[in-house]
């Protein structure tokens, strides 16, 4: 038995740190960027403890400076500084974490308000990415400390020497590969900064000198930086009105429809969590569309849509969530492990639905309002987040045929049977709908394949409770009478069984009380549900479909006067007045086919022209 440590050659490491550390390249100005950012908090950190000075009305920045010509990209702040022993131990010391080293010596003085963005002592070595050789030039906020400046081309060596920089600050400056020159094109830069930067707390700025000499006559204009430091899911909910919230919305994400409404996330216990999720109008004509919502990290944008904190069915949504304590660097399989995170997207699921219950409650009317647009994403959740339904099953509603929104609950008080009648298609099926209103019930209406799924996953948590559309048992809404002769009900039966010749389609009589209706359709229930849902799964699954036959009844009304006269008819119009029965019945439930729809007219003409 053997033990020992595992050797790393550091030849190899470094090679492999400069091309795989990130899998974007343009990510390597996030981390320069973020890191000027750091040392700038560090200092003010510092400055209020008393242990540095700075000036009262000292502006702190952070400054990107394209020197196409000279093939340069150079990043500069007015931060904390560095010494060369400094130097030594956070860039020379791989993965030795300059920020973790500050926050562990500074960690009583520690306050919300002065976040460190880095956290692996990575990120420096991304420049490596794009460069041949970088230079670090850096003077320490420390009295009587010189300047010192660093040197690497990218190998293993590196040099340091005095500086030359005269004011407290770090510069950086990246010689570009020749691989790598978009990265001098002002458009790409200010692209990146607005994609990583645009909310970092510290003013970014992008500089171009011109080889021109200024022109005293024309006015100067004032820099602007490229950033707002105090974005708005940073400020207190009561600081806030509906109109920044409109405009924050418009703005990051470019959509000039106005949500419906917001949810202000600030949480400071047991975690670090800030955010704002927008519920969107939905386009119904892309009503599958996915939303957008922004991960930060101490307003460092990460990646969007990270699922992994971001409960999958708020992926609907579109908005920004801040979470400082969630590295800027980790794998997926971490986010999916860690239970900090699980956390974070449990607080962020109660948090939505505490605010949907709060509109029910406050504010129905606009809860009805918007229930069109929300249905989807709620029942969605629900399918998705058991958690989730439970917290919102009382305020689910539904629509019913006069147009009013009622629950659950309220559909079926005072009903003996659970039963729930529900519309998909309220034109279709209107003879159906007016069959049920002639006996006083009501239905709900249910149109998207979404509530196929949905009615199923309701059986399922609600004991008792069964849904019916109402095209799927003649009982339960027509009166009947008493079935009548049923030889003679036999004999009517035998005639369209032979007329239609379908194997598949059961035929029976009833008696219904409305006259006027010769036949009707109706359909199985489990077995049409079935389908829809196999065939929403899309192409893999539609086959599994085929294994679901529709389940078609043909309810002949004996009420009926034109039934009742079959028998009477010569055979060939007999015939004529079944298939025409079928059709006109077929037509109640589902639109024709095309080849039937043209039979259908051509047998219309014919018993037209028997009229006169």
């Amino acid at each position: 038995m053997a033990k020992g440590n595992i050797s790393v050659d550091s030849e190899n490491l470094f090679p492999i740190i400069k091309k795989w550390l990130y899998s974007d390249k343009d990510i390597f100005l996030r981390e320069l960027v973020s890191n000027g950012c750091d040392a700038v908090t560090k200092l003010k950190k510092l400055a209020g403890i008393g242990e540095a000075n700075i000036g009262d009305d000292e502006k702190f920045n952070v400054t990107v400076t394209i020197l196409k010509e000279q093939k340069k990209l150079v990043i500069s702040d007015n931060g904390i500084g560095m010494t060369a022993e400094e130097i030594d131990k956070y860039i020379n010391q791989i993965a030795f974490s300059g920020a973790s080293d500050f926050l562990a010596k500074y960690k009583e003085e520690d306050d919300k308000g002065t976040q460190i963005i880095g956290h692996f002592g990575l990120g420096f070595y991304s420049a490596f990415m794009v460069s041949d050789s970088v230079e670090i030039d850096s003077l320490s906020y420390k009295e009587g400390e010189k300047a010192a400046k660093w040197t690497c081309d990218g190998s293993m060596e590196f040099e340091i020497t005095d500086g030359e920089r005269t004011t407290r600050g770090t510069t950086i400056t990246l010689n570009i590969a020749e691989d790598s020159e978009e990265f001098l094109e002002e458009n790409t830069i200010r692209s990146i900064l607005h994609k990583y930067c645009s909310f970092l707390p510290i003013e970014v700025y992008v500089e171009v000198p011109s080889d021109k000499k200024d022109d005293e006559s024309e006015e100067k204009t004032e820099p602007k930086p490229i950033n707002n430091t105090n974005p708005l899911w940073m400020k207190k909910p009561s600081e806030c009105s509906d109109e920044d919230y409109k405009e924050f919305y418009r703005n990051v994400f470019m959509d000039f429809n106005e949500p419906l409404f917001w949810i202000h996330l600030n949480v400071d216990y047991p975690f670090n969590l800030k955010g704002i999720l927008y519920f969107p109008k939905i386009n119904h004509e892309f009503a599958g569309q996915e939303g957008q919502i922004k991960l930060y990290n101490n307003q460092v944008f990460v990646a969007d849509n990270v699922k992994e904190v971001i409960p999958e069915f708020l992926m609907l949504l579109k908005g920004v969530i801040d979470c400082p304590d969630l590295p800027l660097n980790v794998s997926r399989s971490f986010l999916q492990n860690d239970g900090y995170v699980k956390k974070i997207s449990a607080h962020i699921t109660k948090k939505v639905a505490d605010k949907l219950t709060s509109l029910y409650k406050n504010e129905k009317e606009s809860y009805e309002k918007y229930w069109e647009d929300i249905n989807v994403f709620i029942k969605y959740g629900c399918l998705r987040d058991e958690k989730f339904y439970d917290r919102v099953k009382d305020i689910i509603i539904y629509k019913d045929l006069s147009d009013k929104y009622v629950t659950l609950d309220e559909y079926l008080e005072g009903k003996e049977e659970k039963v729930v009648y529900y519309v998909s298609d309220e034109k279709q099926q209107s003879q159906y709908i007016n069959m049920l209103k002639n006996q006083g019930l009501n239905a709900v209406i249910l149109p998207t394949m979404m509530d196929t799924h949905f009615i199923s996953f309701v059986e399922m948590k609600q004991a008792g409770v069964t849904f019916k559309r109402i095209d799927s048992a003649i009982s339960d809404i027509a009166e009947t009478n008493e079935n009548g002769d049923e030889k003679q009900n036999e004999k009517l039966i035998e005639k369209f069984k032979n007329e239609i010749n379908d194997e598949s389609l059961k035929i029976e009589v009833q008696s219904l009380k409305d006259e006027s209706i010769p036949a009707v359709i109706l359909l199985g229930e489990q077995s049409r549900r079935m389908q829809e849902m196999y065939r929403s799964y899309g192409q893999q699954m539609a086959g599994m479909a085929d294994m679901f036959k529709d389940e078609f009844t043909l309810v002949l009304n004996s009420n009926n006067s034109l039934i009742k006269k079959i028998d009477t008819l010569p055979e060939e119009e007999a015939n004529l007045v079944i298939d025409h029965v079928y059709d006109l019945a077929k037509i109640s439930h589902s639109p024709l086919p095309a080849e039937q729809m043209t039979k259908f007219i051509e047998r219309s003409n014919k018993l037209l022209e028997r009229l006169f």
